[in-house]
């Protein structure tokens, strides 16, 4: 009975102890594109832009021509699908990409998103995301 209570707790133990080493999923890459699409369709085009992998300085007035092609593609989407009701996160790849010299590395991820359409269609984007100094942006 001794041994059987030790095979036991043994037993237990492992299991335990394997199911704590499990690797989490990082989905912050996918949380930062759907609160950029957010924005968008909340009408927050300055926000989304800034969300963009830019230098990081441009002019003035490219700035406010990124604006406006955001404002023209929302504009597009209320009048084609009454709007978008909701963004969602389907999935996201996460991957890092090693420099030649192995000194340094890239993080990126691909996000693929849902917009749920004001006409009860879906459109599946894929949003391509680069982590830079501290930020997830898009691509």
């Amino acid at each position: 009975m001794r041994k059987l209570f030790l095979f036991i707790s043994v037993c237990f133990a492992l299991s335990f102890f394997s199911c704590s080493g499990e690797k989490k999923n990082d989905d912050t890459a996918a949380r930062a594109a759907k609160e950029y699409y957010d924005s968008l369709f909340a009408r927050n085009y300055a926000y989304f832009v800034r969300g963009m992998y830019l230098p990081d300085t441009i002019p003035p007035s490219y700035r406010e021509q990124l604006e406006a092609n955001a404002s023209m593609f929302v504009g597009r989407m209320e009048a084609e699908h009454r709007g978008v009701n909701s963004v969602r996160i389907m999935r996201f790849v996460n991957d890092t990409i090693m420099s030649p010299d192995k000194k340094s590395h890239v993080r990126t991820s691909d996000v693929f998103l849902v917009l749920c359409l004001g006409d009860s269609l879906n459109e599946e984007i894929v949003v391509p995301m680069v982590h830079h100094k501290g930020r997830w942006l898009m691509r």
